[in-house]
C-alpha cells in the first residue's frame, strides 16, 4: 500500500514538474546570448544588441506600481499598429545611477525586432536597443528582493575579481518566471558588463 502511494505521489510530482516546465519559463523565446565560460553558478556570457520595450518603475516595486501591466499592454497591442507580440524571457531590470528608479524592459522577439517594431502607444514606455557585449552572469533562486540581489551582486563582484576581470559600476538582474513561480523553482540572473 506505502509503495503504490508512493509511486502514484511521484507520478504526480513528475507530472506537474513536465507541465511547469514545458508550459511557463521554456515555453517563451529567450533572448540569445553564446556562452563563453562557466565556472559553476558562474558564466561569461556574450549578447548581441537587443531591442526592448522598457517602463520605469521604482526600486523594489517588482512591477507592482502597475510598471509590468504597461509592458504587458504593449505586447497585447497597445502599440501604433496594435499588433500582439509574443511574450519573452527574460525581464530585465537595471537601476537608474541614483538608485532611486529602475527600468524594467521585456525582450522583443527576435523577428518582431528585425521586422521594426510597432511604437508604443502606453504613456511611459519606449523601445530601446539594450547594446551587446560580454558580461559576468551569476545566476540565484529565490524571490528578487533587495537582500537577494545585493548578496548575488556581491558574490558575483568577488567573482570578477578573482577572474582577474574589470566590469561596470552597475549591475542589471534579469528574472524569467512568472510571479506565482515558489521561489526555490525561480530562475534570476545578475549580470555585469565586462569591460
Amino acid at each position: 500500500m506505502k509503495i503504490t502511494y508512493l509511486a502514484g505521489l511521484l507520478i504526480v510530482i513528475g507530472g506537474a514538474y513536465l507541465v511547469w516546465k514545458s508550459s511557463f519559463r521554456n515555453a517563451y523565446e529567450s533572448a540569445a546570448y553564446s556562452q563563453v565560460k562557466a565556472d559553476g553558478q558562474f558564466e561569461i556570457r556574450d549578447y548581441p544588441d537587443l531591442q526592448l520595450v522598457t517602463t520605469s518603475t521604482n526600486m523594489d516595486a517588482a512591477g507592482n506600481d502597475g510598471s509590468f501591466m504597461r509592458l504587458f499592454r504593449y505586447i497585447s497591442g497597445g502599440n501604433e499598429t496594435k499588433q500582439k507580440v509574443a511574450m519573452t524571457t527574460p525581464v530585465f531590470m537595471d537601476s537608474s545611477p541614483d538608485d532611486t528608479q529602475e527600468q524594467m524592459g521585456f525582450v522583443l522577439p527576435k523577428k518582431v525586432a528585425e521586422e521594426g517594431a510597432p511604437e508604443p502607444t502606453g504613456q511611459g514606455v519606449e523601445l530601446q536597443v539594450r547594446p551587446g557585449g560580454q558580461f559576468a552572469v551569476l545566476r540565484f533562486a529565490g524571490r528578487m528582493g533587495t537582500r537577494q540581489r545585493s548578496d548575488a551582486e556581491e558574490k558575483l563582484r568577488s567573482w570578477i575579481e578573482q577572474q582577474d576581470l574589470s566590469g561596470e559600476g552597475q549591475a542589471e538582474f534579469a528574472g524569467y518566471d512568472p510571479p506565482w513561480i515558489p521561489g526555490f523553482l525561480r530562475r534570476n540572473e545578475v549580470l555585469i558588463r565586462l569591460d
